[in-house]
């Protein structure tokens, strides 16, 4: 295909557009386009990048409070941490890629998602991520996961940024389609954020970074759409990553940050040159002209086409103060970068490319950014989605006959073993501001030079969503919450990335919706605004026979601040003879359990309900607590409920528990809003229930801390075999 190319429907249907979006692609430009214009409505117009069947539901989600620097809209969320500094984070999904080619997929990943940090002036501090792998024992299980782990360690760890946390999931309907979501956190000076909003008629537009290739193109068209049986054919599709060469853009674009030459600033993710040339121009209200020729180009004959789609990795664009040019290259040659001027700032409002001296696009701005197509997709209503859902009713669950028996079983299972395997391939340690590492609630970063600290955690629970999306979304936000408050942190914004399958389909938007309405409702009660995200749709596969949809899976970053990081508290049981109190109560809630799952091999039943009052009221308890120096261990009760989080404090700390009576639903409910503490024996705090003591005695319900651990860190051991003798 050439860029003289005749345009047929089946060309137009190969660009991912509809026949109805043609047309408006035809009203916009009065005329046909040529195959470039048709590449650059195909991108902007795709889901991936237009947000088209969600951007109706995003804007009822909360924002704004009065920490809110800058929410979404932006490269990332702005939030202010005191002192002049900001936190500026995002999440984003690399699924599709990361599925064709998990190594390069993952890494690329983590690569966009550090760019769209550090183009707002951040130095980035710390990367995290949540991933969803289908059965373990699915046959290309164990290389996809080999080759994720290893891609994120191996881009995150060249590039000098820690990887601090995350989760990690399994379920068969990750089986055709698994999620890589990845985030990173930067920390700026208030007075130095920079945006994306072109200005400045005349002002010319440069590009930096890595020269563009033919990797990538496509991307965010495919990106777009569910795996068919050809989806191992796309692997051209995905970009190939250098974080060598990302750290020396992080440090050249901080250099030239630090002078007052650059007007506007915009990373090249999803659809390269094309989106982020549309986004500044657009933003701006301005227009853009490019001369092709002046691309950095790695590959020979490159078309405009080509190099408009390419979605290379390690490339900025920006617009400078005039006479600025040759300041700033000096700048990206001296880090051993291609810098280019490549166009110029006009007033025409239209996006014009010129190749060879001649106009091969001259497209109006306004249709492709603020005028894309929105669609309010039909949507099940809640009884025919339920319907649709066929969750089997939670029946009389009958006492375990052996509880020890069943916390081995659980603590072994995929969703609760040790993620030792995977992070100890992650520097999580570089920068030295590492202080609450991988295996906790959250991980700590402290602000360097400063006694503060930045929590962080992922968190969403995918067979919640699916039984009850509202709830789920609750639980989503709640848990985030939670996790944050249980080391000592103030909550105090949420990205997120939200994954979900064919939004074509009514049961899915159900979904969709649902959990948006969770979400929005918990972030209200919680003072918990969302400043930055990523919607993932299509997440489903032909492949696996039957069009198999991922669990929806609305997965949430959350940021808190610690004002003193050397209070923030622990999992880790820290002495025998303290008491355990329980913070919150139980009614024993099983439904959707991982005790059903695991154990009686169910998926039955309602999910927990989260009551947001009583998970406000909890959390501000709980760092009242830690910040008074009256709690020595923290953990919130979450999946596998009290027994299984009394476990995990065991091992944290090498220290046993005897623990009072407890029914099978006590033992593992998963009610919500709970945290486990550890107190001075005799110790009482309003509302907490004692239910044991931390002993002498290496044991938790008669079962030796040795087993219990052997049962915990083996299964990804056992699971990847040879490779893991690679971490």
């Amino acid at each position: 295909m050439t860029d003289a190319s005749a345009i047929t429907p089946e060309v137009v249907a190969q660009h991912g557009l509809s026949p109805e979006e043609y047309e408006r692609v035809l009203h916009a430009l009065g005329r046909e386009p040529n195959l470039t214009e048709l590449g650059i409505f195909s991108v902007m117009w795709s889901e991936h990048c237009s947000y088209k069947s969600s951007r109706i539901h995003l804007k009822k989600l909360p924002t704004e409070a009065p920490w809110v620097i800058c929410g979404p809209g932006e490269n990332a969320g702005v939030i202010d941490i005191g002192d002049n500094q900001a936190a500026i984070f995002k999440m984003e999904s690399h699924n599709h890629p990361s599925y064709i080619e998990p190594y390069q997929g993952a890494a690329t990943g983590v690569g966009g998602i550090l760019r769209d940090v550090f183009t707002m002036g951040a130095r980035p501090v710390a990367n995290l991520n949540a991933l969803r792998f289908g059965r373990p024992d699915h046959p290309k299980m164990k290389h996809l996961i080999a080759g994720v782990v290893h891609g994120i360690g191996g881009y995150g760890n060249c590039v000098g940024v820690p990887t601090v946390g995350g989760e990690v999931n399994f379920h068969k309907a990750y089986d055709g389609n698994i999620l890589v979501n990845a985030m990173t956190v930067g920390i700026a000076e208030q007075d130095k954020i920079f945006y994306s909003a072109a200005s400045g008629i005349g002002n010319p537009i440069v590009y930096v970074g890595s020269k563009t290739g033919r990797d990538g193109i496509h991307g965010a068209t495919m990106a777009s759409a569910d795996f068919g049986e050809d989806s191992e054919a796309k692997r051209p599709t995905v970009q190939v990553g250098d974080p060598f060469t990302e750290k020396l853009l992080i440090e050249a674009c901080l250099e030239l940050m630090a002078s007052d030459a650059i007007v506007a600033i915009q990373d090249m993710g999803a659809a390269g040159l094309t989106s982020s040339a549309v986004e500044m121009a657009s933003k701006g209200g301005v227009g853009i002209e490019l001369d092709m020729n002046a691309v950095p180009q790695r590959e020979t004959g490159m078309t405009p086409y080509e190099m408009m789609l390419s979605e290379s990795q390690e490339r900025m664009l920006m617009v400078l103060k005039p006479g600025r040019e040759a300041f700033a290259e000096a700048i990206f040659r001296k880090w051993e970068l291609d810098f280019a001027v490549i166009g110029t700032v006009t007033e025409t409002g239209h996006m014009v490319l010129k190749w060879h001296g001649e106009t091969v696009a001259d497209i109006p701005l306004a249709p492709l950014a603020d005028e894309a197509p929105l669609y309010d997709r039909p949507r099940a209503s809640a009884a025919e989605y339920q319907a649709w859902a066929n969750v089997a009713p939670l029946g009389p669950i009958a006492e375990s006959s052996d509880i020890a028996a069943d916390l081995l079983t659980l603590m072994a299972s995929p969703d609760i073993a040790s993620r030792r395997w995977i992070w100890e391939q992650y520097d999580h340690m570089v920068g030295g501001d590492t202080v609450q590492r991988p295996g906790g609630d959250s991980a700590v970063v402290r602000v360097h030079g400063t006694d503060k600290g930045l929590a962080i955690t992922t968190d969403c629970t995918p067979r919640y969503c699916y039984a009850d999306p509202y709830e789920g979304g609750k639980q989503a936000i709640a848990e985030c919450y939670r996790n944050l408050s249980a080391v000592g942190a103030l909550p105090l914004a949420v990205t997120n990335c939200l994954n979900f399958a064919n939004p074509q389909r009514p049961e899915i938007m159900a979904q969709f919706t649902g959990c948006l309405e969770g979400m929005g409702d918990a972030c209200r009660a919680l003072d918990f605004p969302i400043v930055s995200g990523n919607v993932s749709l299509y997440n489903e596969s032909k492949a696996t026979g039957g069009g198999s949809a991922i669990l929806p899976t609305p997965a949430i970053g959350g940021v808190g601040l610690l004002k003193d990081w050397s209070k923030s508290a622990t999992i880790a049981f820290k002495a025998a003879g303290e008491d355990i109190l329980l913070v919150g109560g139980a009614t024993g809630h099983l439904g959707q359990s991982l005790y059903l799952r695991e154990v009686l091999g169910l998926e039955a039943g309602s999910p927990p309900p989260v009551d947001l009052a009583a998970e406000r009221k909890a959390g501000e308890l709980i760092r009242e607590l830690i910040l008074a120096g009256s709690v020595t261990a923290v953990h919130d009760v979450s999946d596998g409920g009290v027994l299984v989080a009394i476990t995990e404090m065991a091992l944290a700390g090498g220290i046993g528990a005897d623990l009072d009576e407890l029914s099978t639903a006590q033992a593992f409910g998963e009610d919500q809003g709970r945290y486990l503490v550890t107190v001075p024996a005799g110790t009482t705090i309003e509302g907490a229930v004692r239910i044991g003591r931390t002993s002498e005695q290496a044991t938790v319900w008669g079962t030796p801390l040795a087993a219990l651990r052997h049962a915990h860190e083996g299964f990804f051991p056992t699971l990847m075999g040879a490779d893991a003798a690679l971490a």
